[in-house]
């Protein structure tokens, strides 16, 4: 008789891989978004960056909050209320990589009452609470807990996170006069979920460069989910969109010498996967040169919906 498979011990569930905006676009006319509207095979719909992870099935955290993230709800069954409740929810926790609006917009569709931890670093939290619409979050119900980068906390139950800080730079709406992408500090951090007999994986949806520290922190982890945003770092303005490089964006790219590909070549992991995809980018093309090169480099690319089990 076939041995039973064991029970993971860490679930995630990629609920949005795509950067700001989603793929398509709704106001984009690049390639790839008139591509997929015109039914080009090898495009598949994205919405905008977040990761659930739970230890037991039952109790899940967020990290991230994506403005799509009622539609990624309703998308995810281990994410609905509990048969035998009026009302509820399995999401017991928030935890916030930085302030970007991709990734706290929809903080504002768990308002409808639900008790739930929102954590992040002190930076994050200020900036929060600088805008009074997120005071919806009613502070008797939603627990706002401040996270110092590498600390450790239980996220779940089974399940414990550390924040680390990764090379970024502050939200684009608190940009003013000159601005630095690669900052170390509070205001952009990758997280570590840690389950209680060790498997690991790493979120890390936002990092301007790879630094030896976080190259360190990264060996022989499950899983590592990385910034995706671009191909090339001129991506933006080569496609006639933007007069931004993807490192001025806080991003570094896939490809090339410094791209994030040759970067992590040298870390072991069991699972490379992109996500914070940007709608520009080529590797969405799953028919096209650039996805073959990163699959073939070990990479996957992140999809709506993508498991992993650990």
């Amino acid at each position: 008789m076939a041995a039973q498979a064991a029970e993971p011990e860490l679930r995630a569930i990629v609920l949005g891989s795509a950067a700001g905006g989603g793929f398509p676009q709704w106001n984009c006319n690049c390639r790839n978004c008139a591509g997929y509207r015109a039914g080009r095979p090898g495009l598949e719909a994205r919405s905008q960056s977040s990761l659930a992870v739970s230890a037991n099935g039952t109790d899940w955290a967020l990290l991230n909050a994506s403005p799509d993230l009622r539609q990624q709800l309703a998308a995810t069954p281990a994410l609905h209320p509990p048969d035998d409740a009026a009302r509820g929810s399995p999401i017991k926790a928030v935890l916030l990589t930085n302030g970007d609006i991709d990734h706290v917009a929809g903080l504002l569709t768990l308002r409808e009452g639900q008790p739930l931890r929102l954590l992040a670093t002190a930076e994050i939290h200020a900036i929060l609470a600088a805008n009074p619409i997120f005071t919806a979050l009613a502070p008797g119900l939603v627990l706002r807990e401040t996270v110092k980068p590498g600390e450790t906390v239980e996220l779940v139950p089974g399940l414990r996170a550390t924040l680390f800080p990764v090379p970024g730079k502050v939200p684009l709406y608190l940009e003013d006069g000159s601005v630095e992408t690669d900052l170390i500090g509070e205001q952009t951090v990758g997280v570590e979920i840690a389950s209680t007999k060790g498997k690991r994986l790493h979120y890390i949806p936002g990092c301007a460069r790879m630094t030896e520290d976080l190259a360190v922190r990264l060996e022989g982890c499950g899983a590592i989910l990385f910034d995706g945003t671009l191909w090339t770092n001129d991506e933006m303005i080569a496609e006639g969109l933007g007069q931004k490089t993807g490192r001025r964006m806080g991003h570094m790219p896939m490809s090339g010498p410094d791209g994030a590909i040759a970067a992590l070549a040298r870390i072991n992991a069991g699972r490379k996967i992109f996500v914070h995809i940007n709608n520009t980018n080529p590797v969405l093309d799953a028919r096209g040169p650039e996805r073959a090169e990163a699959e073939s480099a070990g990479w996957e690319i992140g999809h709506d919906g993508m498991e992993i089990m650990l």
